[in-house]
């Protein structure tokens, strides 16, 4: 088991001291936290790609890392949920712990108990919940000065909030699925299609598919598109699809942008299809 670790993701940006307070309040905890960020480029109010970057995040890190997540003050439970890998995630109950129930395993959910588990002094502070209660409670996890029975009562894991997901669809020859979220820097689009599913096509490297990208019902994108190993396998210009490092669908464009030259976004209204030709 890992101890000491912290890691934390927000969509707080680093323009200002927000990050930095939650760091400092970690340390005041215990200074010899090792402290590391996810990510604090998370689009603002977007519960989705919170929940998936700590999806595509967690299973690298050792057993014993305490993951931070904020959210502004709410209705919300704030929560503490024991992963199948003995990892912690500090979060509100407001669905981004969807994809680490369903591909990582959630074993307990506890509410932190805030008369306890929360700063002292901070009772009339509302909108800074990050640096009050779940840094704080986050540090106190990865220090092990709080142990998790102590984070406050257990929830039901069977009715945490969960965010809906489009099902992929195998038939006639193709599959369909959505546009779960981009490979942000490169404009690539990472699809909710798994690595197994499009196998049901039996795809050679170097096949063409035919690939149909809908938002809503409006055709936004349909071309032939070769499948292989990797971005050089295709002319530079010239779209591809891949298997991507969490063993789904891609669709990029060599050393361009798939998302800014088709202007594509991700969500559950944005589907793709994949027929053999």
């Amino acid at each position: 088991m890992a101890d000491n670790l912290l890691v934390l993701q927000s969509d707080f940006g680093l323009v200002d001291g927000a990050v930095s307070a939650m760091v400092g309040v970690a340390l005041q905890e215990d200074s010899n936290l090792k402290i590391h960020h996810l990510t604090h480029d998370i689009t603002p109010y977007n519960i989705f790609e919170g929940s998936y970057r700590l999806f595509q995040t967690v299973e690298y890190w050792p057993q014993g890392t305490t993951f931070v997540d904020p959210g502004v003050g709410s209705d919300r439970k704030s929560v503490v949920a024991l992963t199948e890998r003995n990892q912690y995630i500090v979060t509100p109950d407001n669905g981004t712990l969807s994809y680490i129930k369903k591909h990582i395993g959630i074993k307990a959910v506890r509410e932190i108990s805030e008369l306890k588990n929360r700063r002292e002094n901070t009772e009339l502070s509302y909108t800074f919940h990050g640096r009050d209660i779940y840094a704080f409670t986050g540090a106190k996890l990865a220090s092990g000065h709080l142990t998790f029975e102590e984070v406050g009562p257990e929830l039901s894991v069977e009715e945490i909030i969960e965010l809906p997901v489009v099902e992929t669809q195998i038939e006639d020859n193709q599959v369909r699925g959505a546009v779960d979220i981009l490979d942000v820097r490169f404009g690539s689009l990472w699809t909710s299609i798994k690595n197994d599913d499009f196998n049901a096509l039996s795809p050679k490297f170097g096949e063409r598919f035919e690939v149909t990208i809908f938002n809503n019902d409006m055709l936004v994108y349909q071309n032939q598109v070769t499948y292989d190993r990797s971005f050089a396998d295709v002319r530079i210009g010239q779209p591809i699809i891949y298997i991507n490092s969490l063993y789904r669908v891609g669709l990029a464009i060599n050393q361009g942008s798939f998302a800014k030259a088709y202007n594509v976004g991700v969500g559950p209204q944005w589907h793709i299809e994949i027929k053999k030709i």
